[in-house]
């Protein structure tokens, strides 16, 4: 994506690369707040230029530096690196050469730098998924620590922790801050509002289901919907070609273990109730004990990974990927899969990123309406014939901002203020009008976000809804995501292609699973905190046990659920 600076602000950042003379600083912040955020932050201009003449004097021994910092390639940071980054240089001095880089190239970096100590990059944005890694190694500086002692000359006053969302996700079990989100998104059920009202549809839907057509609340009304729609005529909508009723993706690559990492199992219902994540059993089917040592993945050791739930879990994926999808959809990754909703035949998805909103309000797009409103919308994920109340029901990224303890300081106090500066509340709101990934509450809450909301698909009343909290990232009970995660598309993998009965494949991912937690006890490179796995049982002690792992469900079709999405946005406000 290439984003256009207004010509004055380009000027200030062009002389600010050249190496010419500089505007003085806060001539350059001026600039910048006129021509790049203009009336889009939830601050006064006279608050924004104090946030500004912060950067300005708390910079000045840094003047000259050159860091180094990384994410992945999504909107948000591309906005961050193309607009903000050499902002951020001519404001302060401090040049930042902000790399885009894969996702799982971010994590192979920072894992590079926590083995060899060696200063890769000053500052990563890096997946809160982490947090149960950086906790436990201790080889990135907590950040409630940093700014009261080596980071505190250049915290801005105005940060604002209490105003970040997400940083419930960012804390480990001692109560402290490891990382500071700087971009946040969801996966939510994604369908076709327009597809839904219809008459006809409508109708013909209740003749033959004999309830209404509406969001489904559970996975049973979910498969109602998705054979109702997958090969429906649509022409009297003026809908032309094949439709499906479902969209997903299964190729054998990285991209499938986020799917399932993703919070999958918790929509089926396989983990613990708690806030953020299931306690003593997690998404990841990783049970841990009171310390928070982990104790076990499979059920033999009060684990969940291959329990009942999770085996519906992944059989229920597979089986609406061959019945329902797009042909193509199996052999797609991620990225392949992410735009074919926007294209005008799917009828919903369970299993839909809100970080694509951006790209399926482009106007033109065969769902979008002429005045710029959606003819989709986003809702609350159905969840499984496990869940209970008190479960989590679906995932949240939230990229966030990491220090490791192998940056030098001077490093990383000055990637410190150019973390600070993405996030400020200065530039919040623009940044989030442009990416859609929200991390304040002050920039959800803002009234440009209430005259933006109906052209966004009510990503907005999500985010400003209760419900927001029951979506949530990867949680502390993972130790190691890095050895872990990479498991998970190689076993499930094998499930997706029928080389093994979903069973199969999640009896051998929990057994590799605990291969690596054995490692991790033995090694003790994790000290006090790291695994220490239960002895294993029968199956039956554990289900006979408060909570999760479950037994199997006599009936795992429960009776199918919809509500009115109208109705259920007005309970949100």
């Amino acid at each position: 994506m290439n984003f256009t600076l207004k010509s004055s602000t380009a000027i200030v950042f062009a002389l600010a690369m050249s190496g010419a003379p500089a505007l003085a600083d806060m001539d350059a912040a001026k600039a910048f707040l006129d021509t790049e955020i203009g009336d889009l932050s939830v601050l006064s201009r006279a608050d924004q230029e104090a946030e500004m003449q912060f950067f300005v004097d708390a910079a000045k021994p840094y003047a000259g530096m050159e860091i180094k910092v990384v994410s992945e390639t999504i909107t948000t940071h591309q906005y961050e690196s193309e607009v903000l980054a050499p902002a951020f240089e001519a404001i302060t001095g401090i040049k930042v050469t902000h790399d885009l880089i894969g996702e799982g190239d971010v994590v192979e970096k920072l894992q590079t730098q926590m083995l060899s100590g060696e200063n890769i990059y000053d500052a990563y944005i890096n997946d809160s998924d982490l947090i149960g890694t950086h906790w436990r190694y201790q080889q990135v500086r907590n950040l409630t620590d940093w700014m009261a002692g080596e980071g505190k000359d250049v915290t801005l006053p105005t940060l604002d922790v209490e105003d970040f969302i997400g940083t419930s996700f960012t804390t480990g079990p001692d109560g402290k801050l490891y990382q500071l989100p700087t971009q946040q998104f969801a996966n939510l059920y994604w369908f076709r509002y327009d597809w839904f009202n219809d008459p006809k549809n409508m109708a013909d839907f209740k003749a033959a289901y004999g309830y209404d057509l509406g969001v489904p609340v559970n996975w049973s009304a979910y498969e109602d919907i998705a054979e109702f729609f997958t090969g429906r005529d649509l022409s009297h909508m003026g809908v032309d070609g094949e439709v499906f009723g479902n969209m997903d993706y299964g190729k054998k690559d990285p991209s499938l273990g986020w799917r399932y990492t993703d919070a999958w199992m918790s929509m089926a219902g396989m983990g613990d109730s708690g806030e953020p994540n299931g306690l003593p059993v997690d998404e990841w089917g990783i049970r841990v004990n009171e310390k928070s040592q982990p104790t076990g993945s499979c059920v033999a050791r009060g684990g969940a990974t291959n329990a009942p739930a999770a085996v519906y879990a992944v059989t229920k994926a597979i089986e609406w990927l061959e019945k329902y999808s797009p042909p193509a959809a199996a052999g797609m990754t991620f990225s392949e899969a992410g735009p074919i909703p926007a294209q005008g035949n799917v009828a919903q998805q369970m299993f839909w990123y809100t970080a694509f909103t951006a790209a399926t309000v482009e106007p033109g797009l065969p769902v979008m309406n002429e005045d710029g409103t959606p003819k989709w919308r986003m809702a609350p994920s159905p969840h499984g014939a496990y869940w209970k109340e008190g479960q989590k029901i679906g995932y949240q990224d939230a990229g966030s901002w990491t220090l490791m303890k192998s940056t030098p300081v001077d490093r990383a106090q000055a990637a410190w203020l150019y973390a600070q500066f993405v996030v400020s509340k200065t530039v919040d709101l623009k940044k989030s009008d442009v990416g859609l990934t929200f991390i304040r509450e002050s920039t959800i809450d803002s009234q440009h976000f209430t005259d933006r909301a109906d052209k966004l698909g009510g990503l907005v009343e999500f985010y400003r809804s209760p419900a927001r909290v029951q979506w949530s990232p990867t949680g502390t009970n993972v130790p190691d995501y890095p050895k872990l995660a990479q498991l998970w598309w190689q076993n499930i993998g094998d499930a997706m292609s029928g080389a093994k009965t979903p069973q199969e494949a999640l009896d051998a991912l929990c057994a590799d699973q605990e291969r690596v937690l054995s490692r991790l006890q033995r090694a003790g490179v994790q000290g006090d905190l790291g695994p220490v796995l239960n002895d294993e049982q029968d199956a039956d002690y554990w289900f006979s046990q408060p909570g999760a792992p479950y037994a199997k469900l006599e009936n795992e079709d429960e009776e199918p659920i919809t509500v009115s999405y109208d109705e259920l946005i007005k309970s949100w406000q």
